[in-house]
């Protein structure tokens, strides 16, 4: 019978900690500001894989450019920061421009806001490395410039699509299943 509880009590505690999650991803689709980045060239090989596409930013490397922190690539004792949040500023076009490291204490300017970031393996990652689409759909993807993102205040983001040269939503205009993003 306590087997049975603990058992259940586990099950419970997942399946909250599932539902808090979808909530906040939800809260920030709802209410988060849209955001273009450019995408970065990544190694054609790793670019497509099978129903899914690689990402990289080129805020990631400017962001990198811009501090002489390691980043964590030689070693896990590395002193360089493991997260933190990117201050960026979007241009007429509504894509995201990177303008510092967030130091506490120092306010936002206006037209600023905020992108949080961990480095993983000496590579700056925002959450959204990866777009997951339909299988045999790569072709429609394949010419993506941009990644679309909402973001909130404190700087949570979600991937919530890919843009063309001219900012054009990719994969939308059929009646297909939608992608997935991750």
């Amino acid at each position: 019978m306590m087997r049975a509880r603990v058992i259940f009590g586990g099950l419970l505690l997942v399946v909250v900690a599932l539902v808090v999650q979808v909530v906040r991803k939800e809260q920030v689709l709802a209410h988060g500001t849209p955001v273009l980045l450019e995408l970065a060239p990544v190694d054609p090989r790793s670019l497509m894989q099978g129903d899914y596409m690689v990402l990289d930013y080129a805020i990631n490397r400017e962001a990198r450019l811009s501090n002489d922190t390691d980043w964590g690539a030689s070693s896990s004792t590395d002193s360089g920061p493991k997260e933190g949040r990117l201050v960026l500023r979007l241009d007429e076009n509504g894509v995201g421009r990177f303008v510092r490291h967030d130091t506490p204490g120092t306010p936002l300017a206006p037209g600023e806001f905020l992108l949080r970031y961990k480095v993983r393996q000496g590579r700056v990652r925002l959450g959204a490395e990866s777009f997951f689409f339909q299988e045999g759909h790569a072709d429609r993807y394949a010419g993506a410039k941009y990644g679309e993102l909402r973001v909130t205040g404190d700087g949570t983001s979600v991937l919530v699509g890919l843009r063309n040269a001219e900012r054009q939503p990719l994969g939308r205009d059929t009646g297909d299943a939608p992608a997935r993003v991750n």
